[in-house]
């Protein structure tokens, strides 16, 4: 399943607060979010597209999660925040290559053949990940150590990027082949640009097999190298981008170009970007994976930059005039998206409001996020009762009937898309502020659940009155209008 992550390091964000965020693109998958209480996490997990069957501990936490509505390809959870603050979003699907999938293959389900033959189960996946993981760790580095150790023991029938943030760190854990494994810590003033390649361009072996401040891997993973004659670096240096990644014509059409723009949004001075002397193009295959941002990072600018369709650019779909590069690269915000989150872990603020998770369904060009508390025992109607059927009554729904409509008008409609997006952050910011005052006063949790109705209340209303000015502007410019009066 293809995606786009964004990591934000403490240092680098503007309340010193930790984000991840991933755009989830799937196959126009209808999601929710829940909250998932102790009672209701399984004690037996079973795979429904490996069909592993894993026995879990007896000491879940509650965790938000956004599964899909239909559970026929599995629980698909996506993302969350658990009760000891610790967020997590599985999976950012990356890429390998011939070389390691070979010496390490993935591990698929294996239909009997015959009908005294078993099945072979696969290993476990992104439908799988969140569920095996979240309710179970309480640092955000306990979250890479626990996936590890899932991995080596039941393997991966697919390569993956996972991160994990608590209020101090963020972790990013790739998958190398079907049970090896690498981590790193990020930098706290760094930002991660990762959109579904093999991130990781450097990686401190010495302190993996060492102390382990902020590199962790596999036992073997140096062993592994060697034995597969997989280094293809020069001059003693390490990048595993080069070892385990891919570096393909596709990634210059699909990967490469999303990192760019990320990179060019975040950093747009101390980088160049553009012309015949640019240091990075779309199509470099050496963009960096984590970059010093010229400012502070915020919640909208995480936002803005996953429902980037490179917007200033000739690449850009909705870009009126062509000049023969229109739409030749994949955008950030496309139309099969079904959720994106920013896990959220804020420091200064009470420790009962540090997570804060924002959400947003559907495409992120159009769609709006909207804040949620995770330190809850209930999640508003209107993010958690969706259907499979089309309906004005959830946020899911209201968004990809916005999202559908404003892009056949898109220059007629961007502007209010513009209102409907800060409108939904300013009244979210409002309500926050308010609630996390009223909480560090009392100390009243049950607060945080009036606190994410009201923004529901104030996002609905938005959304609503969004949908009937889009309909409206969408109606003027049907083919079949004509102006002339009949009466």
């Amino acid at each position: 399943m293809s995606c786009t992550t964004l990591l934000v390091g403490k240092n680098a964000s503007n309340d010193k607060s930790t984000m991840i965020s991933r755009t989830d693109d799937g196959r126009f998958d209808v999601k929710k979010l829940v909250l998932v209480t102790p009672d209701k996490q399984p004690k037996k997990y079973k795979s429904v597209i490996s069909h592993l069957e894993i026995d879990l501990p007896d000491n879940p936490m509650k965790y938000t999660a956004c599964p899909s509505v239909d559970l026929k390809r599995g629980i698909w959870a996506a993302t969350g925040i658990n009760e000891a603050n610790v967020g997590m979003t599985a999976t950012e699907t990356i890429t390998s290559n011939p070389r390691v999938l070979s010496a390490d293959p993935l591990v698929e389900f294996k239909k009997a053949s015959t009908k005294k033959e078993k099945d072979i189960p696969g290993g476990i996946g992104e439908e799988d990940i969140v569920v095996l993981v979240l309710p179970y760790i309480k640092t955000a580095r306990e979250g890479v150590l626990r996936l590890a150790s899932l991995l080596e023991k039941y393997g991966t029938y697919e390569t993956n990027g996972i991160a994990f943030n608590d209020e101090n760190e963020v972790w990013w854990l790739e998958t190398i082949g079907g049970h090896h494994w690498m981590a790193k810590r990020v930098p706290d003033d760094v930002c991660v640009i990762n959109p579904n390649q093999f991130g990781m361009d450097c990686f401190d072996l010495d302190d993996a097999f060492g102390k382990q401040k902020a590199h962790l891997c596999s036992k073997d993973l140096r062993e592994f190298i060697k034995d597969n004659h997989l280094d293809l670096n020069q001059n003693g240096k390490f990048n595993p981008r080069d070892v385990f990644g891919s570096h393909t014509d596709m990634d210059h059409v699909y990967n490469t170009p999303r990192a760019w723009f990320m990179g060019k949004c975040l950093a747009p001075f101390s980088h160049k970007w553009d012309g015949p002397d640019a240091e990075f193009t779309p199509e470099s295959d050496n963009l960096p994976w984590s970059l010093v941002p010229d400012r502070k990072v915020t919640v909208e600018d995480v936002c803005y930059i996953l429902g980037g369709h490179y917007q200033g650019t000739d690449f850009d779909p909705y870009k009126n005039r062509d000049t023969g590069k229109r739409g030749m690269y994949r955008s950030i915000g496309i139309n099969r998206t079904g959720v994106t989150s920013v896990c959220q872990i804020r420091s200064g603020v009470a420790d009962e409001v540090k997570g804060l998770e924002w959400i947003c369904f559907g495409s992120t060009t159009f769609s709006s996020f909207i804040p949620v508390y995770t330190n809850v025992n209930k999640i508003p109607k209107y993010l958690s009762e969706v259907e499979t059927n089309v309906s004005t009554e959830n946020f899911y729904w209201g968004s990809r009937l916005i999202d559908a409509l404003a892009d056949t008008a898109y220059s007629d409609c961007i502007q209010q898309i513009g209102r409907y997006q800060n409108g939904c952050f300013i009244k979210s910011r409002q309500i926050v502020s308010e609630y996390d005052k009223k909480v560090a006063e009392t100390k009243d949790i049950a607060l945080l659940e009036k606190a994410n109705e009201e923004i529901c209340k104030a996002a609905r209303k938005l959304t609503t009155d969004t949908l009937n000015i889009v309909l409206h502007v969408v109606s003027t410019k049907m083919k079949n209008g004509y102006k002339l009066s009949d009466n």
